[in-house]
């Protein structure tokens, strides 16, 4: 019989001599390790190791007397302790192993998303997993329809970093205004989105048609590394215009309006809006 009871307590993780050490507790206690040990026939050299790791977990209780006594914890409660440890695990296994076979199986693929509402949805999905940092390159009005969903991510502790296109005043995130925000919205046509969620999955696109709106998600490597890189960049160009922005203004024009001009597809960047077919905007106000 009690190696049969040996044999179940192995199976709710204690080794053979803390089994041992635990029944012998059980018939007799509070005792000290050296008489546990006789009692149990667990070997001395080993029944501190022992003893000291189910304190660790909870399975009996030490005395602070010299020497030390030995309790066990009640078999009704240690099975309680079990299964609530049981359950956390299993509720954690379930959480990080669906995480993973849901990175496993969209890593390669690149999404397609058509209408600013389902946009904005799938960029505030991204946002309720965050774990560590969102990067976010927005305009006003979309950053408004995103603020709960980011409120709630920074009380997680996750590090919220936003290049705005307007005005925007969040409590809870480190905000960066986009100079010339006007002249940009006016140069392309329309507003857009680029969202990257610990460095692991992005949201990018145009947002400012309604329903003809279009982006792409994805978790594609190649594709997440030099889209995260792009609001890093804007992020450079803000410290380095809060620091230089005299002497850099001085060679490239008020905001660096002729480095736009110089990289843009034509001088007003209209034919950049054509080619993304935003010749024809809606108005620049919240959808």
């Amino acid at each position: 019989m009690k190696s049969e009871v040996i044999r179940i307590l192995q199976d709710l993780n204690f080794t053979e001599y803390e089994a041992k050490a635990y029944l012998a507790l059980l018939d007799k206690s509070p005792l000290t390790g050296y008489a546990i040990s006789l009692n149990s026939g667990v070997p001395r050299s080993k029944i501190y190791e022992v003893l000291n790791g189910m304190v660790e977990r909870g399975d009996i209780m030490i005395s602070h007397e010299d020497p030390s006594l030995y309790t066990p914890l009640q078999p009704q409660e240690l099975i309680k302790l079990k299964k609530r440890k049981l359950v956390s695990s299993l509720e954690a296994a379930e959480t990080a192993l669906s995480h993973y076979s849901y990175v496993s199986l969209n890593r390669e693929n690149i999404w397609n998303i058509t209408g600013c509402e389902a946009i904005l949805s799938r960029t505030a999905e991204a946002i309720n997993r965050a774990t560590g940092r969102i990067l976010l390159e927005i305009w006003t009005e979309e950053a408004k329809l995103l603020e709960s969903e980011l409120r709630m991510a920074a009380e997680r502790g996750v590090e919220i970093l936003i290049v705005v296109y307007g005005e925007l005043q969040f409590d809870f995130a480190q905000v960066y205004p986009h100079d010339s925000s006007e002249e940009i919205t006016q140069e392309y046509g329309g507003r857009w989105i680029v969202a990257s969620i610990d460095d692991r999955e992005v949201v990018a696109g145009v947002v400012s048609l309604g329903a003809d709106s279009r982006a792409a998600w994805t978790m594609h490597p190649g594709l997440v590394m030099p889209i995260t890189e792009v609001i890093i960049h804007d992020l450079y160009i803000y410290e380095m215009m809060q620091a230089h922005r005299e002497t850099l203004e001085h060679t490239f024009g008020p905001d660096l309006i002729e480095l736009r001009k110089k990289y843009n597809i034509g001088p007003s960047g209209y034919s950049m809006a054509m080619k993304l077919g935003l010749e024809n905007p809606l108005p620049n106000k919240g959808i």
